[in-house]
């Protein structure tokens, strides 16, 4: 027996949809129509399951099965058919719309209207951005599914929906961020996350994950796949595996320039791991949200460290193919939106802080080939108990100072900004 949903429009009025699911041999057979009035859609449900139900109706390799066939089954298809390796967003984002009421749906009886009326559900929850992916993702599958797999779906009727969608404000782009973290919230960031690695040793180093998130302006997931078999010493660039790109991001292999402050961050790391970040992204992520909610830090994302970083390269007078080079933008449609300059020169000059995150790194298993601008602490050797593996708290206790103290003086006063 078929069922029926009852759901509330946007514009207020009520729409019924109808689904049936019959099970043939192990396999579910799912069918789906939206209808303005519920005793229209229990009728439909009869008299489908009544057609269905005739000798044949279901074949395996009849063509009725083909034209029986749902959204779910066009979406199942395109996932499990494309060479392509689907991005962990656009899988997640597929893999609800299949398992969702439209999911159900035949995929000759999709209309612009059920688009629409999905994209509303969506927007009772989310914002125009993120019903905007659903349903470019949704429109990668309606652009192949006829001509590669005979599938009834029409790629105008997603065309005319995603046009309704923009005019209603349902769907938008991703709104550009300007946001830039001030060297007073890095200071107050990096000391936190210092003094956090002092009483933890085993806690993530995000006071070395920062300045190399800045310098080298790598987006976090790349930073945490970057290997140091993809790390060119003496070419001072790395290897950045899958790099984001609208339809080619996987087999994206492209080498970046490292500036010097990032590779002296690189050099400083332990060799544990074939990563050598051998973090998890979303760990990272929390822990800065955490750590900035803490300090009172206000609408400051991990990837604005990015901006930072790219934003500072212009402020420094760089030209487009010199930073273009580092972040791995190969157009200046990407890269003007980074243009925000604040000043010239470089307010990072002599930056301590590259230094203070080397002193509570774990040097045992340090490359010999340390650039000479690190610290003289680093170099001069240091204890490397496992409760203290820089010797950094038995010397800031010996000085009577806290690891807040010993962090203040990472930046002159006047360089706040």
């Amino acid at each position: 027996m078929g069922t029926i949903l009852k759901r509330a429009r946007q514009d207020g009025t009520t729409a019924y949809l109808a689904q049936i699911a019959i099970m043939r041999k192990g396999v579910v057979h799912r069918e789906a129509k939206t209808f303005d009035r519920e005793k229209i859609a229990r009728t439909w449900i009869q008299k489908r399951e009544a057609e269905l139900a005739k000798p044949g109706a279901l074949s395996a390799g009849g063509g009725a099965r083909r034209e029986g066939a749902t959204l779910a089954d066009a979406i199942e298809r395109y996932t499990s058919t494309t060479t392509k390796a689907l991005g962990r967003t656009k899988a997640q984002v597929l893999r609800t719309i299949k398992e969702g009421p439209i999911g159900a749906l035949r995929c000759a009886e999709v209309s612009s209207r059920d688009l629409i009326d999905y994209a509303e559900v969506l927007g009772a929850s989310a914002k125009p951005q993120t019903v905007n992916n659903y349903m470019s993702h949704l429109a990668a599958v309606f652009a192949i599914a006829r001509p590669a797999w005979g599938f009834d779906l029409d790629q105008g009727v997603m065309a005319d929906a995603q046009k309704v969608m923009k005019r209603l404000g349902l769907t938008a782009k991703s709104q550009e961020r300007d946001r830039r973290p001030s060297l007073i919230e890095l200071n107050n960031l990096l000391a936190h996350f210092l003094d956090r690695r002092i009483r933890r040793p085993s806690s993530i180093p995000m006071n070395a994950i920062i300045p190399f998130a800045l310098f080298s302006t790598r987006r976090l997931e790349e930073i945490t796949r970057i290997t140091w078999a993809d790390f060119d010493v003496d070419g001072s660039r790395v290897m950045v595996r899958n790099m984001k790109n609208p339809g080619e991001t996987a087999g994206n292999n492209v080498w970046c320039d490292l500036p010097s402050e990032a590779a002296q961050v690189i050099q400083s790391m332990a060799r544990t791991a074939d990563q050598i970040f051998p973090f998890n992204p979303d760990a990272i992520t929390a822990a800065f949200t955490r750590a900035c909610k803490l300090l009172a830090i206000e609408n400051l994302h991990f990837h604005d460290l990015r901006h930072e970083g790219i934003s500072r390269f212009f402020e420094l007078g760089w030209n487009i193919p010199h930073v273009a080079g580092v972040s791995g933008y190969r157009s200046w449609q990407s890269l003007k939106r980074y243009t925000h300059i604040r000043q010239t020169g470089d307010k990072y000059l002599n930056y301590k802080w590259l230094n203070t995150f080397i002193e509570t790194a774990e040097p045992q298993t340090r490359p010999k080939n340390d650039p000479e601008t690190m610290s003289e602490v680093f170099k001069s050797g240091r204890n490397r108990a496992t409760s203290d593996p820089t010797g950094l708290t038995k010397k800031l206790k010996k000085q009577r100072r806290s690891p807040a103290d010993f962090a203040s003086q990472c930046f002159a006063p006047k360089s706040f900004t």
